[in-house]
Parts: C-alpha cells; sequence; structure tokens
C-alpha cells in the first residue's frame, strides 16, 4: 500500500483492512485515536511516524513516550527506511537528559526530523524559543489517557497550539478506562489535547471484526484445569479475608462513597488505589486501624494471585514472610497484628498450605503425639496439563507430515511474569528426572513413572525451604529472645485477665483439619486471639530431610543442570564441546507478558505452537492480528486457566470492563457537543488578551496602570517544571521565563521573590537547614522575600498530619519540644527572619490566583538580574540563561542531577556550589577532600560540615 498524501511512495506494513483505513484517517486529519490493546497501535504510529520521514522536510516531535517505545520506534523507522530505500528519512532522534547543552539541540532541531523529547526539555525549549513552534510540522502524542489539564504535556500542547495553527496534532491511546470516569471526560480531555474528534476502535468495530475473523483465524483450544481442593480451600479462605476486611473498612468509614467496595470489584488490579484515594484527603483523620486493613487489602490480594502462580512449597514461604512481618513490635504489649489474622479463615490457610507441603503421623491414643513428618509435595495442576500439551505438540509433529509455511516450528510459552517463567523452565528441565525414595528389590516397570513429574524439583525447593526455615528461625530466636521474655511477664491492662486463666474462648480454639495439619502439639493460638507462627521441631525437621535427602538420581540431575556453569570456565577453544546453535523447531522458548512488544516476540520466533498459561486478553488479540497479518504462517494456541479461580474472573472482568468503557465512550461521542469559538483551536484573540492587562483596581490611591499590550511576566526556576503551578500560570496569560534562578524559585517583580515548597519539601529542607540558607539569600537580594506553602489538592488542608500527635516519650519530653513538630519548626523560622512572608496554598489553583494578585501594580521582573542574583563576582549570567534564547543551561555542561544532590550535603549553599562544581570533577571526589582542600573554596566552617557528612558512619549513628 502506498500513501496517497505522501510526498512520496513509501512502502508501509499494514497488511489488514483497519489499519489501512485508520491510516488515511490520520494522515487527512487530527484526532485522537483510541484502540483496544492488542490490536498494532505501535505498528500504526511507526507507520504514521515512517510516511512523514521519507519526505525529509519535516520536523516531527513524538510526546510522552518511554524508552521502550523509543526503541521500538527507532528500530521501527530504520527498518522501514532500508526496505522504502528511503535516501531523507534520518530515523528517531531521542532527546533526553543526556542532551544538556543548548547548542546541541539547537543545531538539531534546525536540521529537522523526528525527535522523541522527554517532557522537561520540551517545555523549556518551547517557551525560550530554542525550539520555535511554528517550525514544527507536527505533534504526535502517546498515552493520552495520561493527559489531564494540570500535566505537563497538555501545557505543551497548548503552547504548541497557540504558537502553530497549522501543524498537525494526533493523540494516541489503548487504554479506554481513565476515559470513561467523571463527568463527560472524553470531552474534557479532548479540550486539554485541542483536538475536535475521537476515533474509536473496540474489538467489537465492525472492520476490525472482518478483519481478525476471516479465513486466516488462528485455531485455539481452551483448557480449563481445575484446581485442587487445598487450592480452592485456601483461595475460598482468602476471599473471606478480604471480606472481613472490606467490612470492617466500610464499619469504620461510613461518610465514604462506598458503592464499589464489594468482593467483586475487590478482583480488580487498582481496587487498593481506589480505596487509598478515596481515604487520602482525610488519611490524618482515619484510625490506625483502617490504616492497617488498607495495606492488609493489598497483602490479600497478592496471595489471591500467588495461590495460582507459586508452587506449594515457595507459597508457604510467603506465608511466613507475610506471619513474620505482621507481628508486632519487639517489646511493646500493645495488639498491632492485623484482624484477618484473628479470623477462622487465616488458620485455614496457614494450616492448609502446611499440608499442601508436609503432613504429620501420628500415634495412636489419646495424647497423640507427632511421630514424624512425610513430605507430600503437592504440585501445580497446570504442570501436568502442560507436559501433556508439550507432549501432544511431539506427537503431532512426528506423526503428522510438516506443512511447508513461514513458521519456525518453534513451541512459544507465555506467562504472567519473569517468576513465573523461572518456575517452568526448572520444571521443564527436571520433569523426567525421578529421584528415588526407597530401595526396590526388583525394578518392575510402572507406566505410571514415565509420566512427567514435578517430585525432583519439589523435593529440592523443600530442602532449600527447611534450610531457610531453620536459618529464620535462629534470627528469630536470636532478636527477639529477651523482648519475648519481658512479654512472657507482661500484662495488658486493656485485656481481660479471665482469658489468661482459663485459655483461649471457645471460638478462638484451634480447629483440626487433616489429623493435624503438621501443626504438632504447640498451642496454635496467643492468649490474644492470633496465630502463633509455626516453627517445626529438630527432630521434626530431621526426619523430613531424611525423607528427602539427595540420591544418586538427584546428584545426576543437578550436575546435569550445573553443566553449563563449568562450560563457562573453560578455555574458549573448548566451546564447541558445550556450545551449539539449535534450530528454531527445537526451541521451546518461555516468555513473559510485556504489553506492545510481545508483537516483536511473535513477529521474530515465528511461533507454530503457543501456549498461553495464563490468560490476558491483550495477547490473543495480539495473536488474531499476527495470524490474520501472514497468510502463510499456521499457528495453534493452548489457552489454559484454573476453572472457578481468581484467574478466570479476573480475565473475565477485564474484558467485560473494556466493553462497557467502549460502548460509553461511543455514547458519549454521539451526544458530545463541539465549542465553537472565534479560532477554532480555541486560542484566545488579540484584543482579548490585550483587555486582560488592563489592571481596573485604581480605586483607593492606586497607581494608574499602563494599559499596554505586554502580559505579565513570571521568570521561573527550570527545575520547578516538575510541578503544575508554571502550566497554570501560563494558563492565566502570563509569559513564563524559565532560567537558571540560585536564588528563589519563582521572580514575580524586581522585588517579590518566592521559595515555593511543598509538605513533604519543607520537611526535608528543615531537616538539613537548607530552607534557612534560602531565606538568607532572598533577604540579601529581594525587599519582599516569601516562602510558599503549597499543599497538594487531593489532601487536606492541614498541618495536621505532619505534627508529632504520637504520645511518645520523645514528644512529650520538654527537652525535645518542638524539635520534630512542623508547626514549630515554623515558629522557630520567622522568629529567625520576622519580615518573611509566608503563603499558605490549598492549591496550585491556588497558588495561581495568589500570584496573580501579587503582581498587580508591580513591575515586571528582568531576567537577566534575576539569574544574575546570588552569582559571585566573575560569574556570568550565561551560565544560567542564554542572552540571545533565554535558554536552560546555556553554555553550562554540569549535570544537574549531581549538583542537586551535592546541594543536600550539609555546609553547601547556592553560594559556594559553583566553586566546588568548578574544581572537583564529581560527587566522588567531593567526598574525598580534606578540610584543607575544602576550606580553600568554601570557608573553614562549611569545609568541616561538608567533610563531617561524607565521613560519618551510618552504622554507629544509626545504632546510637
Amino acid at each position: 500500500m502506498s500513501a496517497s498524501s505522501a510526498p512520496q511512495p513509501v512502502k508501509l506494513s499494514l497488511p489488514l483492512v483497519y489499519q489501512q483505513k485508520l491510516f488515511e484517517e490520520l494522515r487527512k486529519e487530527d484526532e485522537l485515536v483510541i484502540l483496544a490493546r492488542g490490536l498494532g497501535l505501535m505498528r500504526l504510529i511507526t507507520n504514521l511516524l515512517h510516511s512523514y520521514d521519507a519526505a525529509g522536510n519535516n520536523l516531527i516531535v513524538v510526546v510522552n513516550a518511554d524508552d521502550r517505545e523509543n526503541a521500538w520506534i527507532g528500530e521501527a523507522l530504520a527498518e522501514h527506511a532500508a526496505i522504502s530505500m528511503s535516501p531523507k528519512a534520518r530515523g528517531l532522534t531521542v532527546v533526553n537528559t543526556d542532551f544538556t547543552s543548548v547548542g546541541t539541540r539547537e543545531k538539531m532541531y534546525a536540521q529537522g526530523g523526528i525527535f522523541s523529547i522527554t517532557s522537561r526539555i520540551l517545555v523549556v525549549d518551547l517557551l525560550t524559543n530554542l525550539l520555535n513552534p511554528e517550525t514544527i510540522t507536527g505533534m504526535l502524542v502517546l498515552h493520552a489517557d495520561r493527559i489531564v489539564a494540570t500535566s505537563l504535556e497538555a501545557f505543551i500542547l497548548r503552547i504548541y497550539r497557540q504558537k502553530n495553527k497549522v501543524g498537525f496534532l494526533k493523540a494516541f491511546s489503548d487504554n479506554p478506562d481513565p476515559f470513561t470516569v467523571g463527568f463527560s471526560p472524553l470531552a474534557t480531555m479532548m479540550r486539554n489535547m485541542f483536538l475536535r474528534k475521537a476515533s474509536l476502535w473496540p474489538r467489537f468495530h465492525v472492520q476490525v471484526a472482518q478483519s481478525l475473523e476471516g479465513k486466516k483465524k488462528a485455531e485455539v483450544i481452551e483448557l480449563e484445569v481445575p484446581m485442587t481442593d487445598s487450592m480452592r480451600e485456601i483461595q475460598t479462605a482468602i476471599m473471606e479475608c478480604v471480606e472481613i476486611s472490606i467490612h470492617e473498612l466500610k464499619k469504620e468509614n461510613t461518610g465514604l462513597e462506598m458503592e464499589d467496595w464489594n468482593l467483586d470489584s475487590a478482583l480488580t488490579r487498582n481496587f487498593d488505589r481506589m480505596v487509598r484515594r478515596q481515604l487520602e484527603p482525610n488519611w490524618h483523620r482515619v484510625s490506625w486501624k483502617t490504616k492497617q486493613i488498607a495495606g492488609d487489602l493489598t497483602v490479600l490480594r497478592g496471595m489471591l494471585q500467588s495461590i495460582l502462580a507459586l508452587d506449594a512449597v515457595s507459597f508457604l514461604q510467603q506465608l511466613d514472610t507475610i506471619h513474620a512481618a505482621h507481628k508486632p513490635a519487639p517489646g511493646t504489649t500493645r495488639q498491632t497484628e492485623s484482624p484477618w489474622l484473628f479470623s477462622d479463615a487465616a488458620q485455614t490457610i496457614f494450616e492448609t498450605a502446611r499440608q499442601r507441603v508436609y503432613s504429620s503421623k501420628q500415634k495412636a491414643g489419646p495424647n497423640s503425639t507427632i511421630e514424624s513428618l512425610k513430605p507430600v509435595l503437592e504440585e501445580q495442576p497446570k504442570w501436568a496439563v502442560l507436559a501433556d500439551v508439550l507432549e501432544e505438540i511431539d506427537r503431532d509433529l512426528y506423526f503428522e507430515p510438516a506443512v511447508r509455511d513461514d513458521s519456525n516450528g518453534t513451541i512459544l510459552i507465555m506467562c504472567a511474569d519473569t517468576d513465573t517463567c523461572r518456575q517452568l523452565r526448572d520444571y521443564l528441565q527436571t520433569m523426567h528426572i525421578r529421584p528415588r525414595t526407597a530401595k526396590k528389590v526388583e525394578e518392575v516397570y510402572d507406566p505410571e513413572e514415565d509420566k512427567p513429574s514435578g517430585a525432583f524439583l519439589m523435593r529440592r525447593k523443600l530442602r532449600n525451604y527447611l534450610n531457610w526455615k531453620r536459618e529464620f528461625a535462629q534470627v528469630n530466636a536470636t532478636l527477639f529472645s529477651e523482648n519475648q521474655k519481658a512479654l512472657s511477664g507482661a500484662v495488658d491492662p486493656r485485656l481481660p485477665q479471665a482469658r489468661g486463666r482459663g485459655g483461649a474462648p471457645a471460638n478462638k480454639r484451634r480447629r483440626v483439619r487433616g489429623g493435624g495439619g503438621g501443626v504438632g502439639s504447640n498451642p496454635s493460638r496467643h492468649e490474644n486471639g492470633s496465630i502463633v507462627q509455626h516453627f517445626e521441631k529438630p527432630n521434626e525437621v530431621a526426619d523430613l530431610m531424611s525423607e528427602i535427602q539427595i540420591t544418586e538420581d538427584d546428584a545426576g540431575g543437578q550436575a546435569a543442570e550445573e553443566i553449563i556453569t563449568f562450560a563457562t570456565a573453560d578455555p574458549l577453544e573448548d566451546m564447541d564441546d558445550y556450545y551449539q546453535l539449535y534450530d528454531m523447531q527445537d526451541l521451546v522458548v518461555i516468555h513473559a507478558y510485556e504489553g506492545d512488544q510481545d508483537e516483536h516476540i511473535l513477529e521474530e520466533v515465528k511461533p507454530k505452537y503457543i501456549i498461553m498459561y495464563e490468560p490476558d486478553a491483550s495477547f490473543i488479540r495480539r495473536v488474531e492480528v499476527y495470524r490474520s497479518s501472514h497468510n502463510d504462517r499456521n499457528v495453534r494456541v493452548y489457552f489454559l486457566y484454573y476453572g472457578g479461580s481468581v484467574e478466570e474472573q479476573r480475565y473475565l472482568s477485564s474484558v467485560r470492563r473494556e466493553k462497557d468503557a467502549f460502548t460509553k465512550l461511543i455514547r458519549e461521542r454521539a451526544s458530545m457537543s463541539i465549542v465553537m469559538t472565534t479560532d477554532s483551536h480555541g486560542v484566545e484573540d488579540p484584543e482579548s488578551a490585550f483587555l486582560r492587562t488592563i489592571n481596573t483596581r485604581i480605586a483607593g490611591g492606586g497607581k494608574l496602570a499602563k494599559a499596554t499590550a505586554q502580559p505579565p511576566r513570571v521568570v521561573v526556576d527550570v527545575r520547578e517544571f516538575r510541578s503544575s503551578l508554571p502550566s497554570l500560570l501560563h494558563g492565566r496569560s502570563m509569559v513564563i521565563v524559565p532560567c537558571m534562578l540560585t536564588v528563589g524559585d519563582y521572580i514575580l517583580s524586581p522585588n517579590i521573590c518566592v521559595e515555593r515548597k511543598s509538605v513533604s519539601d519543607l520537611i526535608s529542607s528543615f531537616k538539613d537547614g537548607r530552607l534557612y540558607a534560602q531565606c538568607e539569600t532572598m533577604f540579601q537580594h529581594y525587599r519582599n522575600p516569601m516562602l510558599l506553602i503549597e499543599f497538594d489538592q487531593n489532601k487536606s488542608f492541614t498541618l495536621e498530619p505532619f505534627a508529632d500527635l504520637s504520645g511518645s516519650l520523645r514528644s512529650v519530653n520538654p527537652e525535645n519540644a518542638g524539635a520534630n513538630d512542623l508547626q514549630s519548626k515554623i515558629v522557630l523560622l520567622t522568629l529567625a527572619f520576622p519580615k518573611l512572608r509566608i503563603i499558605w496554598s490549598s492549591s496550585p489553583y491556588e497558588t495561581a490566583e495568589i500570584f496573580e494578585r501579587l503582581k498587580a501594580l508591580e513591575e515586571e521582573p528582568d531576567p537577566v538580574a534575576a539569574v544574575r542574583a546570588g552569582l559571585g563576582e566573575g560569574e556570568s549570567p550565561e551560565d544560567g540563561v542564554n542572552e540571545g534564547k533565554g535558554a536552560v543551561n546555556g553554555g553550562s555542561t554540569f549535570n544537574m542531577e549531581a549538583q542537586e544532590m551535592l546541594g543536600k550535603v550539609p555546609g553547601v549553599t547556592p553560594k559556594n556550589i559553583r566553586s566546588i562544581t568548578a574544581e572537583a570533577e564529581n560527587v566522588r571526589e567531593v567526598a574525598n577532600m580534606e578540610v584543607e582542600e575544602l576550606g580553600r573554596l568554601v570557608g573553614r566552617e562549611a569545609a568541616g560540615k561538608i567533610v563531617e557528612f561524607f565521613k560519618k558512619d551510618v552504622l554507629e549513628d544509626y545504632s546510637g
């Protein structure tokens, strides 16, 4: 296919009809494309970029691309240029923090091409006119679902559209969910991106369905794997604990929206984030119990995934670590364990998990005691099914004649994560190794023994687990022996004393299932009702280890696995004995799902058989696209899932949720109104911009403001572009001048300098004393220094969360009064600087309004004077601002991350940091300097602080 609108014919790799139609749409007009995940979004973007790259006279900017996407786009453009034989194509140039020189970037922009620029660099280059927006041919925005009104990307698009009304603008997203949250979200997000058309392409789109459901469909075989009784019992118990936690949350927080707080919603990936988002505004006021339950939900939802993904031994080890992490702090009698640990369901989880690994053999009699432990080592049900599938594939390859096609015959196994990949690799390597547990007098052929089994792998894992558990028990006993002795004699007055004499209440007693479950005669619960962490007795471990000791077969299997390790130590001349190239049809490739990167895996491996070990809706679509795009490649897909499990429910809910999101978007698009303005791009006309500069507040003897066509100007430190405030100031028709400032963050006028601090930054500035130095330099150069304390708009407008209200001895001690309290530190700051103005702002929106009021009747700031403030003699303003362009880092070659890190060191101030960076090559050289060397640069007192900081022993300081 050739693009009719391209300057010259180019070869594109868009074989499907819906891809071609979407490409033609994008070449004709600007639009927001929302494509279902897995339908080849990156392929579409790379072909679109190539059509512009082949022309050779374009300047295209790609916004919001991550490192992997940059690598993909760069590789694809180079490949397209070679296939199309386009002499003018230049490929992708990535502009990130490695390009710190203004001159380098300016030359690259002048030459044109396709650039992927990080948002922080791009916004500064646009504001300083280093990259003239009028010269940009067009912009491509990736991950459009992340763009909100206050984001840097929205700021970039606003600057671009104000100065360039003819360049194209196209946005892409493969996540429809964020476009359905809130009031008319699609229209709002399109307004943020200055777009007027949305193009929706779900899987049920007619052209997509026709392209993927034709004659070239992939053969899909669904295999529902039943869970074992133990796995189903543990899953049910975990779900019960989740339900208990949600019920406790509802009971503790009655004033919140809790319609979605149910068991079905708890299976979604972002449920704990949704709960945390609702609790966030009043996080400092919610009870300690609520905070703990919110954290428990994350743990329990992780356990739901682990019971299906991990083997029995690894899951038991994970439970041990979770139990240890939830134990009360040493030396305290306060009950701090999670509520779910007191439930019967929790005891079921721990006991059943142990029964899957080993069982106990008891003597007959009323006073039965454990005689020994026997390994059970329950295997994952999917392992046997995977082995059967591989055996079936081998039979097909042997008995059926090979079909001539372009597939490599490779078997591709796809998993959820790399841990599962390692687990399957170990299983496939050892499934035919048979450990001998007992000596037989006569060897008899048993067909059952020829079946693949994970016995060898599970025995090795159990050996490692028992060794880990023994070391864990020793560490636990060593660390907490003294604390446990103190606790055994302590009495908590809040607990009824009757429990201590009469034992645990009836409903808190141990429930015995399956003949004891390997718990032994130890009590299963503490006196307060919480579960006791189980540690095996030494004699039990000895019996169990003797059952799974390494046999000759085990040693042979290990030696076979470790042959590569020995081979790497041999000389290179013997490498032919150990290394060889395998045919692709002999390979079994195990890979984790990686989103769009999976398309590369399919194209490079060309598998004939695909085994989806865990379900993933987007990968199914990628296989459909892959099969439909290649006539000569046959694909058979085995789709494995646990029936009646959380895994199946998550898969079905994700498909249903995406379908509902697209349905809602289609309805909103049908009824969406288009705002028509005097300018089709919604930019303010010159007359309105002129009227906004006239200040009408001249009553009460105020000075008469001049009606000029120049909008107000604010000088902003380039490091402040991490926040949304510069974007909001620009939205209020202020000119933003980015500079490298030594003093202050925002210069509103020749007299007003503002140091902006978020609450977290304020706390760290008080800790290292940086704020006092900053205030001192502001007073030296400005008449009205101000400290802006800005809160998060989604959190409460109060310092209460940061006050020390614990009631501990340290906080009550008069000697430490005010040492840790943020309010007290602010009072001490005002005592040190009585003329310092403090501005309290509830959000960046409020800050922008405050700045607008402060600038009224004030002169405009001078960027050169703002940069010169705080510079020493002989230092030129070109170190912070380029006079001609106003560009950032003009002529400066220093690494800004290293400078910021060095600026946190005690004794380093904005004044002396330039002397240090001019003398020392890196931070390590500064750390190795002596007091005499540093004293010549920063003075004796500051040098002492710097040397003391770097020479400090962290361990001694912590223990002290």
